[in-house]
């Protein structure tokens, strides 16, 4: 025979309700008391039949994930499993699950929120990533249903609740780092520039070198994407330049990779002859061979309080807009030194 509520409460000592309300999480009943229900629980095997409470409270508790467009870049960029986990453990505590949906296009991703949406499957969604122009968020704030997003949103930042770091500021921090090393030509390889943080990773850099009073060099500037083969192919590029960067601000730890792998096959030495800092601070920045100085921004906080303010919000309609900014900090090893070559 199945074990119930009842069979919990009486061993606990409660009120079936007190259970009913552990479950729930409530803030009202102790932690002591919460301790002791959940002994019992154990004790007895008692698992909560969440399909019935949803329904009981018009509630699926899952929270929606929408991915980028690139199936590649998701599957094979290591920011997406940190902040998954983030993510899954934000939503575990209060026993929420999680539900991905992605597309090859952004047709495809649109159509799988909508479905989401309409068909009653989550109780709110979060956004993995700020476009630009971007007709999911547009139509998320339109039907005023509850969505967090992971970045600075384009348009309406102050009425859309979003958990980002600060990557004007940080970029500008990294590019005035290789300034004070000695490096004046600075070369920049940024991911999409239909995503936010392109846009302010680049804004940083720009406004490091006009302070500096260094005139910037478009050819110093390219945009692939946030991939190994994206590092590869931008590296490549800047290479053949009559002058190219004697430093360079990358701004993912796999593009920086692609660049690593690259210039080790052309025999260009890192530090020595080209210094390199990246964005993410992943493992393989520090098993990289020279190990990546790189930009900590913290992902798994990222991916974590991304879901509780969603679950905040999708739990009391009423909590107000916030923007959370994530500190990040410089994590120096072996691939930035001194300027030792020529510059033009």
């Amino acid at each position: 025979m199945a074990v119930t509520i009842k069979d919990v409460a009486k061993l606990a000592n409660v009120a079936p309700s007190t259970v009913s309300r552990v479950i729930a999480n409530n803030p009202r009943i102790s932690e002591k008391t919460k301790q002791r229900v959940r002994e019992a629980m154990d004790q007895l095997g008692y698992h909560p039949n969440f399909i019935a409470r949803s329904l009981a409270n018009q509630s699926t508790r899952v929270l929606g994930l929408v991915l980028p467009g690139s199936a590649s870049t998701f599957s094979q960029n290591p920011f997406f499993p940190t902040v998954l986990r983030g993510l899954s453990e934000g939503a575990h505590e209060k026993q929420y699950a999680l539900q991905m949906t992605t597309g090859q296009s952004e047709d495809e991703i649109y159509e799988g929120v909508v479905q989401m949406v309409q068909g009653g499957r989550v109780d709110g969604i979060i956004l993995l990533y700020s476009k630009v122009e971007d007709k999911v968020m547009n139509y998320l704030k339109e039907r005023n249903f509850p969505f967090v997003v992971v970045g600075k949103p384009y348009k309406f930042s102050e009425e859309i609740t979003h958990v980002d770091n600060d990557n004007y500021r940080a970029t500008k921090e990294v590019t005035e780092y290789l300034l004070e090393l000695g490096h004046q030509c600075i070369g920049f390889i940024g991911g999409d520039l239909n995503l936010v943080v392109t846009v302010e990773r680049l804004l940083g850099y720009e406004k490091a070198l006009r302070d500096a009073g260094l005139s910037l060099k478009d050819e110093y500037i390219i945009h692939e994407e946030f991939l190994r083969e994206g590092g590869r192919e931008a590296i490549n590029e800047l290479m053949q330049l009559t002058h190219p960067p004697t430093a360079l601000v990358v701004a993912d730890d796999l593009m920086a990779l692609g660049v690593l792998n690259t210039l080790d096959e052309m025999n260009i030495s890192v530090p020595e002859d080209i210094s390199i800092i990246s964005f993410n601070n992943v493992l393989l920045a520090e098993m990289s061979r020279p190990p990546l100085t790189s930009v900590d921004i913290n992902i798994f906080s990222l991916g974590n309080e991304a879901a509780k303010s969603l679950i905040q919000k999708v739990e009391n309609p009423k909590e107000p807009i916030k923007r959370i900014i994530i500190p990040h900090e410089i994590v120096k090893r072996a691939s930035c030194s001194n300027k030792s070559r020529t510059e033009a």
